[in-house]
């Protein structure tokens, strides 16, 4: 049987979609393979030259774009409190509040493995503040301190109101 997502030190790309919302192409993290509660995690890209924004960022010298960087950043953190919380896809969503501090320091192309470092700063209700790293072999390729929101799904307390009302 397996274990609810909130006891899971670590997630696959299945376990990924059913702790996030986003869907290829905007799925960015292929898995997670350390999660310490609400505290932190690390989430791992495979870049392959066959991304689709590759083909125009740039056509001659494919470079990750670094705002997918930052969006990966958060869907890590967004795995690891979700799943920390035994939150799924179909229940809430996450939006970024701030990116703050952001650097890139080395651009990321096809055949890099890109390491996403997260520790929570804070959490304060729905609102977390997350310190971000990715790294390439050891070496930091960019950086920032991501703040994101929680929040339950307009469709789903939609869904809610029409139900209270035809009881």
């Amino acid at each position: 049987m397996d274990k609810p997502v909130s006891e899971l030190p670590s997630a696959d790309v299945q376990r990924i979609m059913e702790i996030l919302p986003h869907r290829y192409p905007m799925l960015l993290i292929d898995r997670v393979v350390e999660m310490n509660g609400e505290e932190s995690a690390v989430g791992i890209k495979n870049v392959t030259a066959t991304e689709p924004f590759l083909a125009g960022h740039f056509p001659d010298k494919p470079v990750f774009p670094g705002v997918l960087l930052l969006e990966a950043m958060a869907q890590t953190a967004g795995v690891m409190v979700l799943a920390h919380k035994g939150i799924k896809a179909a229940d809430s969503l996450v939006y970024f509040v701030s990116i703050d501090k952001a650097r890139f320091r080395r651009p990321v192309v096809p055949g890099d493995t890109v390491r996403f470092e997260v520790k929570t700063i804070k959490g304060r209700r729905n609102i977390y503040w997350f310190d971000c790293k990715a790294l390439v072999d050891g070496e930091v390729c960019a950086e920032a301190v991501v703040s994101a929101m929680l929040a339950e799904d307009p469709e789903k307390i939609a869904a809610r109101q029409r139900e209270k009302q035809r009881s």
